[in-house]
Order: C-alpha cells, then sequence, then structure tokens
C-alpha cells in the first residue's frame, strides 16, 4: 500500500463518502458516454464572465492581482497602490510617463489575466498596474493588405470574429480563444502546426506599437513602431516580451484569405506513438495528437486545409472550455480530493477512462453543423473551430449560472500546468523514456488523464528571441494541485519525474505562460539570443521598472528562483535535495528518479 493509502478513511467528510460510494455505483453501472458527459461536464447555455483579475479596495487603489485560476505557483498575493484603465495611446504615454518620473514599478495586466506565472507582479507593494481591458478596439481590417490592426487588450475572439467578417483568416492560434493579443505576445502562445512560418501567433506580426520608459529628456516616455519592413531587430525580442520591455498599445497582423478545414480524430493504440509523432505533423497542417498513456491511446487529429466550396458547417465548442453548472464542479472537486485523499488511483483510473470515452465519443465538442455530432470529417470555416471559450460569458449571478471550470470563486478546479517543447531530434526519446515510467507506474497517469491526457501540439523555431529554438512538439499535462500546499498528490513522484525529463535531460523550453517556477531554472541558458533580448530590455527600460525580483531571478539575473523550504517540492517551487523539501511526516521523501536517475522526486515510502 502506497503511503497516500493511509490516510484515515473515517476522516472523511460525508461529501467525500457520497463521492466514494458515487465511484464504486460508476463501477458497477454501464454508463452511456454521453450520459456521463452531460452529468460531468454540462451542456447549459447561461454564462458566467470571469471575476477581473484586479481587485481594489478602494478606487482604483490599494489592490491586488492573481490570475483566472486565483492562485499563484507560490500562492503568494500580489499587490499593487493603484491600476490604471487607458483607453488610447495617448493614456499609455501619460500613466509610464507618470511612472517613469516617480519611479514607479509597472506591470501590464490583461482582461483575464490567464498566464499561470506571476508575470504580472508589481515588485513590493507600491507598484502600478496598467491594464489592457479598455484596449479592446480593433482598429483597422483591410481586406486589399490582408492586415488587422488591433489595440494589445483586443481578445482572440474578437480579432478572429472581425476578420472572419472581411473574408479574412489569422492562420494559426491557441486553442483558447479568452487571450488577449498582446498577452499571446508576452508568453509566445501558438497553435500546433510545422507548416508555414509554424503554430506561433507572433511569427504573423508586420508591426508592434511598444510604449517604454524613458529620460526627461524625452518626456519620461517613448512610443517605439518597430516594423517588419524596416527589419527591426527590436521587434524580434518584443514579439515574445513577458511584458518586461514596456506596454505594447497596438499590433499589426499579417491575414490570410479565409479558408475551410477538414477534421478527423483518428483513435489508435499508442504502441507506434514515438515513431509517428514526426511524420504525422508533417503530413497535415492543422495536427495534433492527445495521449492517455495509462490506457495506450493515442487521437490522432487529421485535420487539414480543404476547398472553399467544401460541403460544411463545422463548430468547434470544446467540451472542458464550456460552463458547467458550480454544483457539478464542486462534486467533480470533492470526488478529487476523496481519491486523493484515500489513495484510491482505482478510483481515478475509472473516472478518467469513463470521462476519456466520453469526449471521444462526442468528438470533444465538434459538431458538423453547429447543433450536433454526425461524424467524421467534420467541415467548416477556420474561424468556427480554430479555437473556442463559450465559457465566458455575461450572466453575473455565480450561484445559480454556469461557469469556466477552473474559476476561483467556486470549488472547481484547481491544478498544476507543466507544458514545454521537445525538439523533433529527441522528440521520440522522450516518449520512449515517458513509456518506461507508464511501464512502472501505469496508474500514476490516469490523474493526467482525468484532465484530458497529455496534448501534443507542434511547434516551429522562430525568429523571436525568446520563440522556440528549433521544431518540435510541445507537451501539455495537467494535473490535480491540492488546497493544502504540503500535501502531496497521488504518484507525486511520477509526474516529477515527468516534469524534469522533459525540461533537464531532454532541454525542454517551459511555455512562457505556463509552469512552476522548477521550468524555469537555467531556462535563459537554452535561448542562443538571450543576450540580444537583455540588451534591448535594458535599452527600453534601463530602471527596470517592468521588471520585478521574481522576474529577474527567472532571467537569471538574481538568485533565488529555487525556493528552499520545507514542503516546495510538492508546489514545484524546488527539486528536492533533502527530505524536508518533501513530506516526510506524510511518508514522502526525497529519492532518485526510477528512469531518469539524476532526478530528485517526492516519493511515497511505498514507491
Amino acid at each position: 500500500m502506497k503511503s497516500s493509502e493511509k490516510h484515515n478513511k473515517n476522516s472523511l467528510s460525508q461529501k467525500q463518502l457520497c463521492c466514494m460510494m458515487c465511484l464504486k455505483r460508476m463501477s458497477q453501472l454501464s454508463f452511456k458516454p454521453t450520459a456521463f458527459l452531460l452529468f460531468f461536464l454540462g451542456f447549459y447555455v447561461a454564462f458566467s464572465t470571469p471575476e477581473d483579475p484586479i481587485n481594489c479596495s478602494s478606487h482604483n487603489t490599494n489592490c491586488t492581482i492573481t490570475n483566472s485560476y486565483g492562485t499563484f505557483p507560490d500562492r503568494s498575493i500580489c499587490e499593487a497602490q493603484k491600476v490604471f484603465y487607458p483607453t488610447q495611446e495617448e493614456d499609455l504615454l501619460r500613466v509610464v510617463a507618470s511612472a517613469s518620473r516617480n519611479g514607479k514599478k509597472m506591470k501590464v495586466a490583461t482582461r483575464f489575466s490567464h498566464s499561470i506565472p506571476k508575470w504580472v507582479c508589481p515588485e513590493g507593494q507600491n507598484g502600478w498596474l496598467i491594464s489592457t481591458k479598455y484596449l479592446n478596439r480593433v482598429m483597422e481590417i483591410d481586406a486589399e493588405k490582408r492586415t488587422a490592426r488591433v489595440q494589445s487588450g483586443v481578445t482572440l475572439k474578437q480579432l478572429v470574429e472581425e476578420a472572419a467578417k472581411a473574408g479574412l483568416a489569422l492562420p494559426y492560434t491557441p486553442y483558447w480563444w479568452g487571450l488577449t493579443m498582446g498577452g499571446i505576445l508576452g508568453t509566445g502562445a501558438h497553435g500546433s502546426s510545422l507548416w508555414g512560418k509554424g503554430s506561433a501567433v507572433h511569427e504573423q506580426v508586420m508591426e508592434i506599437r511598444i510604449v517604454t520608459p524613458a529620460p526627461p529628456e524625452h518626456g519620461y516616455a517613448k512610443l517605439h513602431i518597430l516594423t517588419e519592413e524596416d527589419h527591426d531587430q527590436h521587434l524580434n525580442a518584443a514579439k515574445v516580451s513577458l511584458g518586461l520591455l514596456g506596454v505594447i498599445s497596438q499590433i499589426t497582423f499579417k491575414l490570410e484569405p479565409l479558408f475551410k478545414r477538414s477534421i478527423t480524430y483518428v483513435t489508435e493504440n499508442d504502441s507506434n506513438l514515438e515513431n509517428q509523432v514526426i511524420t504525422f505533423g508533417q503530413e497535415h497542417e492543422f495536427a495534433d495528437i492527445i495521449w492517455y498513456p495509462n490506457q495506450h491511446k493515442a487521437v490522432y487529429r487529421v485535420d487539414d486545409r480543404v476547398p472553399i466550396h467544401t460541403s460544411g458547417n463545422a463548430v468547434y465548442d470544446f467540451i472542458p472550455f464550456r460552463s458547467t453548472p458550480a454544483t457539478q464542479l464542486q462534486l467533480l472537486r470533492t470526488t478529487e480530493e476523496a481519491v486523493e485523499f484515500t489513495g484510491d488511483a482505482e478510483g481515478k483510473c475509472l473516472v478518467a477512462k469513463t470521462a476519456t470515452n466520453a469526449l471521444i465519443a462526442t468528438a470533444y465538442g465538434l459538431t458538423n453543423n453547429g447543433l450536433v455530432f454526425s461524424g467524421f470529417p467534420a467541415v467548416g470555416f477556420h474561424n468556427q473551430i480554430q479555437a473556442s471559450g463559450s465559457c465566458l460569458g455575461s450572466d453575473r449571478n455565480t450561484k445559480t449560472a454556469t461557469l469556466c471550470p477552473w474559476d476561483s470563486r467556486i470549488k472547481g478546479e484547481f491544478f498544476h500546468q507543466t507544458a514545454f517543447s521537445i525538439g523533433l531530434s529527441v522528440v521520440n526519446n522522450f516518449i520512449e523514456d515517458l513509456k518506461k515510467l507508464v511501464e512502472l507506474e501505469p496508474k500514476a497517469f490516469c490523474g493526467i488523464e482525468m484532465y484530458n491526457g497529455i496534448l501534443m501540439r507542434y511547434v516551429k523555431g522562430s525568429s523571436a528571441y525568446l520563440g522556440k529554438q528549433e521544431d518540435g512538439v510541445d507537451f501539455d499535462i495537467t494535473y490535480y494541485r491540492s488546497k493544502d500546499p504540503m500535501a502531496p498528490r497521488l504518484y507525486e513522484d511520477i509526474i516529477e519525474e515527468v516534469e524534469q525529463i522533459g525540461i533537464f535531460k531532454y532541454g525542454g523550453l517551459p511555455h512562457w505562460g505556463k509552469n512552476r517556477n522548477v521550468a524555469f531554472e537555467g531556462v535563459m541558458n537554452k535561448y542562443k539570443n538571450a543576450d540580444k533580448f537583455l540588451k534591448v530590455k535594458d535599452e527600453y527600460d534601463p530602471e527596470r521598472l517592468f521588471s520585478s525580483e521574481w522576474t529577474d531571478q527567472v532571467l537569471g539575473l538574481k538568485e533565488g528562483l529555487m525556493v528552499s523550504k520545507d514542503g516546495c517540492a510538492l508546489e514545484g517551487l524546488c527539486i528536492c535535495s533533502n527530505h524536508k523539501h518533501c513530506a516526510p511526516t506524510k511518508g514522502y521523501f526525497c529519492r532518485p528518479g526510477k528512469v531518469y536517475k539524476e532526478a530528485k522526486v517526492c516519493a511515497g515510502s511505498g514507491s
């Protein structure tokens, strides 16, 4: 029995006991996938707008800021003296000039604050926040030049919809439409493709207008206009800026004529995954793969352009991005906590398998006509299937409305996310190592499968200084996080080893908008043009007004990114070097990895 199974089951709450009984009953019934999905994920039309991440005790002063999930990796509370809501470029110049004149630290915040790390946290308690919430206008769609000029707070959804009205499209995007265009450039967000310039949105950028601090003789603020035509090398820094150069005011993107795509999901045994992964991405323009390691399943997304006259009006409303009733979210979370508390790996695997079958049976939310899925291929216009996020709505009553599953106002999803890209030259070796871990501890991956497995997306090497360094595959892994920072997860060691294999053994590049501190350890050594980015940063912001101690630690300019304290490895704040970094009182000790012996992970005494 694993140490996590030794908890006193008598201390379970009544609700947790009910959930455990529900799991047992599920194992005795033959569930129809659609019925399970209706119960656990919900098909509802009433929505609740996510809460503003900025909260001030008085009018725009004495503020705190968080992310969409309500908690940063280190669970710190980020404070700011004041927040500003500019609506135009002139406002930005005034705010940055005032901050620069007064030596105020600044951070840029977006409407939904979807990044997990602490990029939005100003240093100390007296910094200023500049929100792009009302920098939300699509300034111009030029059908003749096939370009779009937008303010940085415009969401992906807005841009996609406005471009489509003009018969145009942004070809490659992330799958979640609640991101802002400035936020996308801040973190290098991407979709999935090895074709053309690749799947990163910043590869479609033609011009960036950015406001930075300036010396007194230049009025304390300066507008820089960086263009592709001028071959401005500063543009390569601003394309993935981490919010450290200044405030992006406007962005001009290159668009394409609107086109149609055809999507078919093919489920296969994963026995040949490592040999197919590269050729599959080369053969299909919008390919991705969802891997369920414990179930030995790989779901291949066969996704390509088709002639515009091809029949079909498919719509993709991805089920995990749909609104879900708060009561269902609370039940799901309580169930997850119960199986964690009792060490019930079988319970996790049961839920994961049932949910996976339901998602596959319903094509993950893909419909042939916006209402019903009737079979593959599903053909539709690019703007209707490239991204989704229907849980972003307008109803403010959180007690009766439905929410995004991770909405922090209720007891819903609460998780860690580890995401990194592995170069094509070694990606097959990485998959082979993960398969070795699956062979040793297959149930360890059920927790990942409860969050829809491992999403594998294709990325290309980028001209951006902090963009991808080579063609590769991005692995996106989501898994349970306890509300108690000192509580280890079931199979804690396996997920930690997966993280360390990807980041350290194979030199994976962490996604800038996701991940725990561990993933950013030594990260700047992986970028061949890191020095060029730092040079532009010093030129644009020599007083470090847009930097913080944490961002300096990530960039390797200061020490302290790895936090040494009791339980730090459980939250990814450190790699364990002694038992106190784990949870020795709960039977979790610092041990070498099972496959990657150089890894240091928190393993239960029975592991």
